[in-house]
């Protein structure tokens, strides 16, 4: 019981009401599903004490951010649910959702220890994508799977197209034990080149997944399922693995990179298992690297710390992957033994556009990280603009498609056996944000007047649509995508 919220049951039968007397009023009503991310890592690593007592701070923080305008209940485990009488406006429940995932992703006391989670929502109105209680909770849920599917610490709206992504994810689920044991997951591996030479240093090793019916399924995809399901450490053994297998094979003593899910770092047996490893594939340590996130450092600090020791007493590398994105401490780079930094991709995509303050924060990163002896990888370079920039900026090493995409392990063999480490730079001139292909028939606004149209693609910056002639540029115009989606617009 959490004060100032409704039990389950209380809950439901609002909704239930509410609902039914807002269908004749012709009234709306949204509903947000918000589940709190890596709470179950606070659970096995601090306790259940610990994690009743997160519930109740969480609990503490949603209320202010609510206030008077909804009603907070706790589902059960992490698992809350926000009911928001006549709210439908987007911009408004899109800004509610991101003020509460801010609020609950703050780092938080308990016991003494240090611990920080993260929040994912998923958002649904009636009764454009429900009219009872039932089927508005069940749209609530898909669009909530799809905001943590798409990388979590974000909010989701619900569409139509999420039922098909449901009953794709549960395919995933059935067909993905299947695949690790039937061999169909495979190793990929990107080039991280010196900045100063573009000549290959270190591969990092990218999981793929081929399905017999479905082509490669995106990690994206597959890799949350897998967490959910409690298989994310039996891959993460596998890709250790057969990385250090391939690696070992490679004619050229380059590093592999091999990404560590907070699930199996935090695992007792993980340094045995990473000796064990490096002894049956006759890999030498200093040829591994192992990628962490800022993850890792929930729980108890001084296990996390032996962890670290027992590893760089074995002789590998340890890498701080997708720095800048959590709250990132100091204090992690103070009493970890990193030898690396990398520079998150979103700090370089669209660094280059004019008032952009992400070229300082490279600079300041790269500083920071030669200060402590270390090297910094900046990620997702594409374009020419983008490879300019990190260079300038001092970034020792970089990764991205400007040099080359993850290559298979024969493609890794026969350019290593040619002896072609240098990797020349191919790409776009400048960044352009990522479009999205569409073929969707909408409406558009414009004064009095609703035209129909079709919308072609999408991006952060824009959208292409066919179907209307002669319009001025300049014309202030309103997209209905559909389902009560409106996006003004010029």
């Amino acid at each position: 019981s959490l004060t100032g919220l409704a039990n389950r049951h209380h809950f439901e039968g609002l909704l239930s009401r509410t609902l039914d007397a807002y269908r004749h009023a012709k009234r709306s009503c949204a509903l947000m599903a918000l589940d709190l991310d890596r709470f179950k890592q606070v659970n096995d690593t601090l306790g259940h004490p610990a994690g009743d007592d997160m519930l109740k701070q969480v609990a503490a923080r949603l209320n202010p951010v609510i206030g008077k305008r909804g009603t907070i209940a706790r589902l059960g485990g992490d698992e809350f649910v926000v009911m928001l009488p006549d709210m439908d406006d987007r911009g408004e429940l899109g800004e509610l959702a991101q003020r509460a995932i801010q609020m609950v992703s703050q780092p938080y006391s308990l016991s003494g220890s240090r611990a920080i989670i993260g929040c994912s929502v998923g958002i649904a109105t009636a009764p454009y994508d429900g009219l009872d209680a039932d089927s508005l909770t069940i749209a609530a849920d898909m669009a909530l799977y799809a905001a943590k599917g798409g990388g979590r610490a974000q909010y989701r709206f619900f569409s139509s197209d999420l039922k098909d992504g449901a009953q794709m994810r549960r395919r995933i689920e059935e067909d993905l034990r299947d695949a690790l044991a039937d061999g169909h997951l495979e190793m990929h591996y990107q080039p991280i080149v010196a900045s100063a030479t573009n000549h290959v240093t270190c591969m990092e090793a990218l999981l793929r997944w081929n399905h017999a019916e479905r082509g490669f399924v995106p990690p994206s995809i597959f890799i949350p399922i897998a967490e959910e399901m409690g298989l994310i450490r039996e891959i993460g053994a596998f890709v250790l693995r057969r990385s250090c297998e391939d690696a070992a094979r490679w004619p050229a003593p380059l590093r592999v990179a091999v990404n560590v899910s907070a699930a199996q770092f935090t695992g007792d047996d993980f340094p045995p298992q990473v000796a064990q490893v490096l002894k049956s594939t006759g890999l030498d340590p200093a040829r591994l690297e192992l990628e962490i996130t800022e993850s890792v450092f929930v729980g108890d600090p001084d296990r996390i710390q032996s962890i670290f020791e027992e590893l760089k007493g074995l002789g590998v590398r340890l890498a701080l992957d997708d720095f800048g994105t959590g709250y990132s401490s100091l204090s992690y780079l103070q009493r970890a033994p990193f030898d690396k930094i990398k520079i998150d991709r979103s700090f370089v995509q669209g660094a280059t556009d004019a008032g952009n303050n992400n070229p300082q924060i490279l600079s300041a990163i790269v500083s920071l990280a030669e200060a402590l002896n270390m090297e910094t990888v900046a990620e997702g370079v594409e374009t020419l603009d983008e490879l300019t920039l990190v260079k300038e900026r001092g970034a020792s090493h970089i990764q991205g498609y400007i040099f080359s995409e993850a290559l298979s392990q024969p493609e890794v063999m026969a350019r290593l056996e040619a002896e072609q480490t240098e990797f020349a730079p191919q790409g776009p001139a400048r960044f352009r944000a990522e479009r999205k292909t569409l073929f969707r028939q909408i409406g558009v606004v414009h004064d009095d007047y609703r035209y129909k149209a079709v919308l072609r693609n999408l991006s952060k910056t824009g959208a292409m649509v066919e179907g209307l002639l002669n319009v001025p540029v300049g014309t202030d115009l309103v997209l209905d995508l559909g389902g009560g989606q409106l996006a003004v617009c010029k």
